[in-house]
């Protein structure tokens, strides 16, 4: 077989598939499921994988997570690892399709929550679900191993549970047989169909921050008879404004505060106020440097207020960084798939990703899907089409994804998954 056939039978198998993965998608977008309680989502991926007849469906890794094996019948000692996180976000659905999710968690902790995917990984579940399936219709010119890895919990664990890509490689998963390229995507409000793709780091580093300002509680009546720990908190978050004017301006940084828990009563002073937060980092070594000044800050504005300040530095995730000839080997299969006038060097973010540990592991790449009805003005910058739904970015409760553009996403998994195991997508 010529080996342009391959390509347009993958792509016609997509074709065939991908009402299916329409399907798949809106039924995970209307049952989303948080970090570490992915159950049911677990369970309509096993079901899929074990319908193929794959070698291995490995389930129950790092929670909910699962692995499927795909072993070539043609000779060849590439493995790829092909990624979708299947976790959702607390984040109320204002999308405004018919499919829209009404869930809510009550026993999450610091829930209840409403459960949405705002930030696309239901798609990423059924474009997977979609290759794996077109993959294993050509399973016997395959010449080496795909591995289809479901990957819980990528948007954080919750702090005192173990999760997500990291406890994935501690356990194990990927261990046999060993990937020699990791590749996922993910979907962004960038124009339908187009590959982004950065040189450098895709995303940033981050860190979850927890910080615990404590004072001594007291009547609201008579808070001289006690410490108030909410002007320290008020303070700290002030402060945190300035963190930017410590390090480089070239290096970017936010630190970002989500939540604040006080321990109070409308008439009653509290005797801790908790503030948690995200660092992102666009050059990971800056990471201990701002945890640091970010900890300095808390202690010693806390003091000011005679209160006391702890701050514990959680969750580290490191870049997500597309090495440079990783990208070169992979842009002729971008093009292949998109067109070469919609596969285009992305924006510089912040948001991060924790495919970073498998790629640092095993070398590969990440790059991002557009899905949202965009265009890109002259400076590379997405804008909202005329007459479309606007931009919507990821976590926001409006963020919405195109159903028509899935199927780009089963093609590029599944002509990067044949690229490299031919040894046409390798830096080598």
């Amino acid at each position: 077989m010529k080996s342009s056939a391959i390509y347009d039978e993958l792509d016609s198998h997509a074709g065939e598939i991908a009402a299916q993965v329409v399907r798949w998608r809106r039924h995970l977008h209307q049952h989303p499921e948080l970090s570490n309680r992915e159950a049911q989502t677990a369970a309509l991926i096993a079901e899929h994988l074990r319908s193929l007849r794959l070698d291995e469906v490995r389930t129950d890794i790092a929670g909910h997570g699962i692995v499927g094996v795909l072993r070539g019948g043609a000779p060849g000692e590439n493995v790829i690892a092909l990624r979708a996180d299947i976790d959702a976000l607390p984040v109320p659905d204002l999308c405004g399709v018919d499919f829209a999710s009404h869930a809510v968690d009550n026993d999450y902790p610091g829930g209840p929550f409403p459960v949405s995917h705002a930030c696309g990984h239901d798609c990423h579940t059924a474009m997977l679900m979609g290759a794996v399936s077109v993959l294993a219709q050509v399973r016997e010119r395959l010449p080496g191993t795909v591995l289809l890895v479901f990957q819980p919990a990528e948007e954080g664990p919750p702090v005192d549970e173990t999760g997500g890509a990291r406890e994935m490689l501690a356990q194990g998963a990927l261990a046999d047989p060993a990937p020699t390229m990791a590749f996922g995507f993910h979907v962004t409000p960038y124009p339908k169909g187009y590959i982004g793709y950065r040189i450098g780091n895709q995303f940033g580093a981050s860190s979850l921050v927890k910080i615990t300002i404590t004072g001594q509680q007291v009547h609201g009546s008579t808070p001289w008879m006690g410490i108030d720990p909410m002007p320290a908190a008020g303070a700290v978050l002030t402060g945190i404004g300035q963190l930017y004017r410590q390090v480089s301006a070239f290096d970017p940084v936010t630190v970002s505060i989500g939540h604040i828990q006080d321990v109070g009563r409308f008439n009653i002073i509290g005797q801790t106020v908790t503030l948690w937060g995200t660092i992102r980092c666009a050059v990971e070594s800056d990471m201990g440097e701002v945890q640091k000044r970010l900890t300095t800050l808390a202690e010693h504005t806390a003091q000011a207020y005679n209160a006391t300040a702890t701050v514990d530095h959680l969750q580290d995730v490191p870049a997500v960084h597309n090495a440079k000839k990783w990208v070169d080997a992979a842009l002729p299969t971008f093009q292949r798939v998109a067109g070469a006038d919609r596969v285009v060097p992305s924006i510089p973010t912040l948001g991060y990703d924790d495919v970073s540990e498998f790629i640092n592991r095993y070398g590969g790449l990440y790059v991002t899907l557009g899905v949202q009805d965009a265009e890109l003005d002259a400076n590379g910058m997405p804008i909202a089409s005329p007459g479309g739904r606007g931009l919507a970015v990821n976590h926001n409760p409006h963020f919405y994804a195109d159903d028509d553009t899935l199927v780009t996403g089963v093609r590029l998994h599944a002509h990067v998954a044949y690229d490299h195991l031919i040894g046409a997508l390798s830096p080598e």
